[in-house]
């Protein structure tokens, strides 16, 4: 959609594609809708190799159908539009995208309203980001959608994902640096985000014993309100998988739920929730859990 136009809605809404830099200088590429609501400010964090378009539509019903005051999606460094000649695809840790990227979208988008309240979606990484990001506080409430950890015994069919990671994605990003889309794991992923996402998810308790960072603390000093919900036909998100991430958020109040895909009217999995169909099934509840209309 072009910058500037408006999707057929309640109110107004403007979508404009904008750059801004992380802390260490590294250009991130992100959407920015905006609206004249006074709801709630929305920072939308995208699961491992998705593009931030994929929650555009998402993006735009907070704005202009539920009055929030706006909502940004991003691409993670050396994904989607934020790709830099100067940055070293190798050099690009999966911990730089929670720990420098994801605050540097969280102070981009206060920039629309100083001081206004701001809530955070995020799905499956973007989840673990509010873990590593340190930002946790500026956070009224965070919506968790498959959030979980990467460790291969607790995955459905995890074996098969990681023989593909190991023996065919990792001896690609080892001579092109990255690895391309067309490989079965998204939209493309820098050679060194993807190391480290194939080391997690061959340990049981994923990141929280990296070395280079100490995840436990930094997930123990999140106290912001979570719903973290989940769908029953998720290959990748089991119960197992899910309390392999959740149990972390020890300071944290966690609320869970599981969406049944015959009730919300189709397959879910693991990351249909952000798909328009489900826009009058499985969005209103939790978008009004985020206003903070309801108890869930």
């Amino acid at each position: 959609m072009p910058s500037g136009t408006s999707p057929s809605a309640d109110q107004p809404a403007n979508i404009d594609t904008i750059m801004f830099d992380a802390a260490d200088g590294h250009p991130l590429e992100a959407t920015l809708t905006t609206g004249t609501g006074n709801g709630p400010l929305a920072l939308i964090s995208a699961a491992t190799a998705v593009k931030r378009g994929f929650y555009q539509k998402f993006a735009e019903s907070l704005v202009a159908e539920h009055g929030f005051r706006a909502a940004l999606t991003y691409d993670y460094r050396g994904t989607g539009g934020s790709i830099s000649k100067r940055f070293n695809p190798r050099h690009i840790t999966m911990s730089d995208w929670g720990m420098k990227d994801f605050p540097a979208a969280l102070a981009r988008l206060e920039q629309v309203a100083p001081g206004h309240r701001v809530v955070g979606i995020g799905q499956s990484y973007g989840g673990q980001a509010l873990g590593l990001g340190s930002v946790s506080e500026r956070f009224e409430r965070y919506l968790m959608v498959a959030t979980i950890s990467g460790y291969w015994r607790n995955l459905g069919g995890g074996w098969k994902a990681l023989a593909s990671m190991n023996l065919i994605a990792n001896p690609v990003a080892a001579v092109l640096g990255h690895v391309p889309a067309g490989l079965g794991l998204g939209s493309g992923l820098p050679g060194g985000a993807f190391a480290d996402w194939t080391k997690w998810c061959r340990k049981k308790d994923y990141f929280f014993s990296e070395p280079r960072f100490d995840a436990k603390s930094l997930f123990a000093l999140v106290r912001t309100p979570i719903l973290a919900i989940g769908s029953t036909d998720d290959l990748w998100g089991t119960p197992a998988a899910r309390n392999g991430m959740m149990d972390y958020f020890v300071n944290a109040p966690v609320d869970t739920k599981w969406h049944d895909p015959e009730m919300a009217g189709g397959p879910i999995g693991h990351l249909g929730f952000f798909r328009s169909r489900f826009r009058d099934t499985l969005w209103p509840e939790p978008i009004a859990w985020l206003k903070g209309e309801n108890s869930r």
